[in-house]
Order: structure tokens, then sequence, then C-alpha cells
């Protein structure tokens, strides 16, 4: 179609557009057991989801194409009665709703977003992972899927990127991997210095350039800090040659240049991208670094991501 796709948030007054879309989503869907609740929705009901913290409506063209209701839980954001028109079914519909509360929920300070999704909609389960929606449980048919989202932060100076990188020690644990990306002089060792930093670990931690991996054990009784530097490797099997599996569980692993490299090691892992930007006086005291965290896995729902870094 040629209409522009627009997703608006909405409140009360646009009850009964979104329990229209919802009951026309849900009612063509397969028969279920248990029967989905959602097409028991009313406009009073929704009114009163909407009234309390409003949803979204996707319109193409002034028709209603897809709707969503949002509900706040704790640190995350759960999305509610997501719906797209069986006639919009294909459009792009689901993910416009999508990113359109992630945005929301990211400038509104929540951790991640949350939802449920049934078990023998298996397409439905495949979409939301192709989103990088991870399972958290199961309960009979109903499975919870959560996003952790990224955090985006700017320091000016190699002292503040150090302090970041304390603050994100405070919710590491042992087995968490740490892949960082950025250019020569970014600033990697940096940021795994204020990471060692945090941890406790003993001495000094320098480029691994030469010797690709050291360990820093613990000293206050916490996991030791692995970093790797993985320049010079040409791919997974050359990082599995430093063993570095049998310390994996035990330890942070911090592996510089590992984009590309590293996501093997792990299924959940935290990747930081680090970007230099020069200020308007290149030659002043001022070293502005943009830094990306992108949390990957359900490890990092709820882990406090955000809290730590603010």
């Amino acid at each position: 179609m040629t209409e522009h796709l627009e997703v608006h948030e909405v409140g009360p007054d646009r009850a009964a557009d979104v329990v229209a879309v919802v009951h026309a989503a849900f009612g063509a869907r397969p028969r279920l057991d248990p029967p989905a609740t959602a097409t028991d929705e009313t406009s009073e009901t929704a009114a009163e989801a909407l009234g309390a913290r409003p949803g979204l409506l996707a319109t193409r063209g002034g028709v209603t194409v897809g709707a969503m209701l949002l509900q706040p839980e704790g640190a995350l954001l759960r999305m509610r009665r997501v719906s797209v028109h069986p006639e919009a079914q294909g459009e792009g519909v689901a993910g416009a709703l999508v990113g359109r509360a992630e945005r929301l929920a990211a400038a509104e300070g929540y951790d991640g977003l949350v939802l449920a999704a049934r078990a023998e909609l298996p397409s439905t389960v495949r979409f939301w992972g192709h989103l990088g929606y991870d399972e958290l449980s199961r309960q009979g048919p109903m499975i919870t899927l959560a996003k952790a989202l990224p955090v985006e932060r700017t320091t000016t100076s190699p002292e503040q990127a150090r302090a970041l990188a304390e603050r994100l020690a405070t919710v590491l644990r042992a087995g968490d991997l740490v892949i960082l990306t950025g250019d020569l002089g970014a600033g990697k060792t940096t940021f795994t210095q204020g990471v060692g930093a945090g941890l406790g670990v003993r001495g000094g931690v320098t480029s691994p350039t030469f010797v690709i991996s050291r360990v820093h054990p613990s000293l206050v009784g916490g996991p030791a800090l692995v970093h790797v530097d993985a320049y010079r490797l040409g791919g997974i099997a050359e990082l599995d040659d430093l063993d570095l599996d049998t310390s994996l569980e035990e330890a942070v692993t911090v592996v510089e240049w590992g984009e590309g490299v590293a996501e093997g090691l792990a299924e959940t892992r935290l990747e930081v991208t680090i970007t230099r930007a020069l200020g308007d006086d290149p030659e002043g005291e001022d070293d502005p670094r943009q830094l990306r965290f992108t949390p990957v896995g359900a490890r990092w729902i709820g882990a406090g991501l955000h809290t730590a870094l603010a």
C-alpha cells in the first residue's frame, strides 16, 4: 500500500478503535485452549488501561490497522494486546508498533520490555525472537518474552570513561561476556581498566595485545577479570584455542576488538561500542566519547544496567 503508516500514542478517547482492531486480530487466530482473553476486551476495560498509560494505535490512510496496550511493570514496560488487523498482515505494522514501544520505553528510562506469547503460535514466537526478545519463563501455554534495551552515554574524559566502567562492574557477575568495539584510540583499554577497578582485581590492566589475554584474579572474593585482545585473532576458532571456556563461567571476560569474533563464546553478552567524537577544539582538554551498551540475552532483563550507568 502507498499510504504512510503512522503510529500514535492514544488515550481513553480512542478505546473503541483499539478494541475494534484487537477483536479483529485475535478473532482471526486459530482457536486455542484455553481460549485467548483478548476478545473479552471491552471499550470500558480498554479505556481504563489507556487512562493508566497511553497505548499505541497504528493507522494507514486514516484506517486503524494495529494497536497495543502498554502497562508499566517495575523497571519493564509490558506490551499487551499486540494486534494487527487481518487485512494489514505482512505490511510491517507489528514491527512499527514494537519499534515505537521500544523508543518510548527507552525515552522513559525503562530497562526493557516484556510480553506474553502463546506456545501454540510458533510463528508469533519466532517473530519476537527475530526482534531480539528472549524467553524468560514458561507456564502452561504461556511464554514470557523480554528484551533489555540499549543504553547510550557520553563521556568527555578518560576519567569519566573509567568511572562509567566502574559503575558497570557493579552489575557484572561471573560468566558475563563484554565485547568492546571501537577504533584505535577510542579508549577500550581505559574502559577495561575501570571494569577491573570496579571488580577489585589484582594487577594493572594494560593492553594485552602481544600476549592476547591476561587473567586478573579478584582481591575481594569476586570473579576474576579475563582481558582479551582479539585484534590479531582470525576468528572464533583461534579464540577457542586460548582455552577461555575454562574460565568463562567463573570470570568476567572482556574482549577488545571482539565484534565478529567473540559472539560465539556465549549466548548472552554485553556489546559496548565506543565512538570517538572530536569536539570543536581537538587539542583541548575535552575528549568526548559516545558509548552504546547493547545487552543481548535474557540475563540482562532486570539486571539494573540502566540504573548502574545513570
